[in-house]
């Protein structure tokens, strides 16, 4: 981790650093509200990891994917929530590590960045509490850092971080939070599925977000650009569900011809 001094006390900048820091499960999944103070004279603070609580264990076995059928089982269904949930910690966290390692980017991402990070911890919640009804609390099974492993990276720079964290992943969750809604539907769990469509919503303004800083930070939205902002061995097919959800994708601003291109590159399953 970064050898310069903390952040000051009671500023958003010392909360993010807490946050992403962390090793007690309660913080990371139930975190104060931040500081209204952002730091008067903001430096570069690039963390290298994030903390663990003991509780959350890495899970060094493969998974199998998860199948329809299969979510009509408590213990599968709660098992591809408890995934989903991490998914949203690491993006929470990631939110939080983006606006420490770019201070030199405008106010308004920054903003942005924390405003995603709020989101992503009321997912966290949402998550949390139907994962205790089923039986299987948020570290009662193993976990992945899939997101940590892939998006920070040598000589990153914001235009890489919206493209990896945003078009890239949360894009693809727009995807996959519409299957899975029906997949929850199918399976009798009419709670889950609420609250994968409730966050699937959510993640348009994420997406579009990305988009966004993407076009600012690169002058456009090109699919090729796109592409060679993501890291090895990260490629279209890993970013994308099937089917792709052009109608929420439209909506995040995704540009006809990228969606096109995204779709010629069919999918590729992925454990995360």
């Amino acid at each position: 981790m970064s050898e310069q001094a903390l952040p000051t006390e009671g500023t958003i900048e010392r909360w993010a650093w807490d946050y992403v820091t962390a090793t007690s499960l309660e913080l990371k999944l139930s975190p104060p509200a931040p500081p209204a103070t952002w730091s008067p004279a903001p430096q570069r603070w690039v963390l290298e990891r994030p903390g663990r609580p003991p509780e959350l264990v890495q899970r060094a076995a493969r998974k199998k994917a998860a199948k329809p059928g299969a979510m009509k089982d408590v213990t599968k269904r709660a098992e591809v929530l408890h995934t989903f949930l991490h998914h949203e910690l690491q993006a929470a966290e990631l939110m939080a590590w983006a606006l420490l390692a770019f201070p030199e980017t405008p106010a308004a991402f920054r903003r942005g960045l924390l405003g995603i990070c709020q989101d992503e911890v009321r997912h966290l919640g949402l998550y949390r509490e139907h994962l205790v009804t089923l039986g299987h609390p948020f570290g009662s099974m193993p976990i992945k850092d899939w997101f940590w492993e892939r998006v920070p990276g040598p000589s990153i720079t914001p235009a890489h971080f919206v493209a990896r964290m945003g078009i890239a992943f949360e894009g693809g969750n727009l995807d996959h939070g519409a299957r899975f809604t029906g997949y929850f539907e199918a399976a009798g769990d009419p709670r889950a599925a609420a609250i994968q469509a409730q966050i699937c919503e959510e993640e348009v303004a994420h997406a579009g977000f990305a988009l966004h800083w993407f076009r600012t930070f690169t002058g456009g939205v090109d699919f090729e650009q796109w592409r060679a902002h993501l890291p090895e061995p990260i490629s279209p097919s890993m970013t994308r569900g099937t089917p792709l959800n052009l109608e929420a994708r439209r909506r995040a601003g995704y540009p006809s011809a990228f969606l096109d291109a995204l779709a010629a590159w069919g999918t590729e399953h992925v454990e995360r």
